[in-house]
């Protein structure tokens, strides 16, 4: 796909489809052709490429970089999320830490090789380690958001005191301590109902916990919501709870709060850029039950919930377009030209 940019200039897109599953060997042979495909991509097209954007996650790039730098390219490395956002309960044999520590330190001579680094959010430079490179670190989002299709079609006063979780049911999540929390908040607000939604490893416990807690009547558990399904749960909800214990920028707390759902989420990752506690959502202190058990009962009685939920509209509606993301790359990468 080629993009216009300047006179005579143009972005090409291009990406590989990636791929792990199998065993150990086909993981690690697919690994590696992946990043062989995208080399040999790098050098057939170096006469006519000025500078290569790497848009990676947990899967450090590390031989197209070189390719890319033996070809006296410039890098710019755009950091989607790291490695380093793995939890410890993922790191929990041997195979799965000694992929870790290969990539963790394919992602440090990443960092090296690259001229110039894209962060979405100012805390991150801290939280994944990469004060040494600050010099070189740009803060610009890619986020930008349907607003035809993530929008406010039941306004907050005609919904239901219902309190929700939706996303992956796995321990970096957070997800547990939510459910956790559940019979402290109904002893102090019988009248609440609550949404699960997601799936994962967690599933079955997280079922087994209600039955045996007696919450089945409290709580349902709607399961894998499709995206296209997402806005309509959104505009049930009069809070989302993310408990994460590490985030990028989730764009499930941009498309509630663009649905007008009040967030109240851990300041982990870029939420505290996003989040200012009770003008648009609510950040609690740490993850534990008892903390969002006090959290979700301190944003329900906050006297301008409604109001918080319309301007957590507003916010991503002026932040979060893609006139904006493209605003933001186009800067840094003009001054790299």
């Amino acid at each position: 796909m080629n993009l216009p940019h300047k006179k005579n200039q143009k972005i090409e897109i291009f990406g590989v489809r990636c791929g792990f599953k199998g065993n150990i060997f086909n993981k690690i042979i697919n690994y590696i052709s992946i990043q062989l495909i995208f080399s040999s991509k790098i050098i057939k097209l170096t006469k006519d490429v000025n500078i290569w954007v790497f848009f990676t996650g947990t899967h450090a790039l590390l031989l197209p970089m070189i390719a890319a730098k033996l070809m006296r390219k410039k890098i710019v490395f755009a950091l989607v999320s790291s490695i380093k956002d793995i939890s410890k309960a993922q790191k929990n044999t041997f195979f799965n830490i000694l992929v870790y520590n290969v990539l963790i330190y394919s992602e440090d001579i990443n960092y090296k090789l690259s001229n110039h680094i894209i962060l979405y959010s100012p805390n991150l430079i801290k939280e994944w380690n990469l004060e040494k490179y600050r010099n070189k670190i740009s803060i610009a989002h890619e986020h930008s958001l349907d607003f035809d299709k993530f929008k406010v079609t039941k306004t907050f006063d005609e919904r239901i005191d219902l309190i929700g979780y939706i996303g992956r049911l796995s321990e970096e999540k957070g997800v547990l301590n939510f459910v956790k929390a559940i019979p402290e908040i109904s002893k102090r607000k019988s009248h609440l109902e609550f949404l699960i939604g997601g799936d994962g490893q967690l599933r079955d416990g997280i079922k087994e916990y209600f039955g045996n807690e007696n919450l089945n009547d409290k709580v349902k558990l709607a399961g894998w919501i499709s995206h296209d399904e997402l806005p309509n749960y959104m505009n049930e909800l009069k809070l989302l709870v993310l408990p994460s214990h590490t985030e990028g920028l989730p764009n499930i707390m941009l498309e509630a709060m663009a649905c007008g759902t009040p967030v109240l989420a851990t300041p982990v990752g870029a939420i505290p850029d996003v989040i200012k506690d009770g003008e648009t959502g609510f950040i609690m202190e740490n993850n534990s039950p008892e903390c969002i058990a006090e959290n979700v009962i301190r944003a329900l009685n906050h006297l301008n919930l409604g109001q918080t939920a319309q301007n957590a509209r507003a916010l991503v509606e002026r932040e979060y377009t893609y006139e904006k993301a493209v605003e933001g790359y186009r800067n840094i990468l003009e001054e790299l030209l």
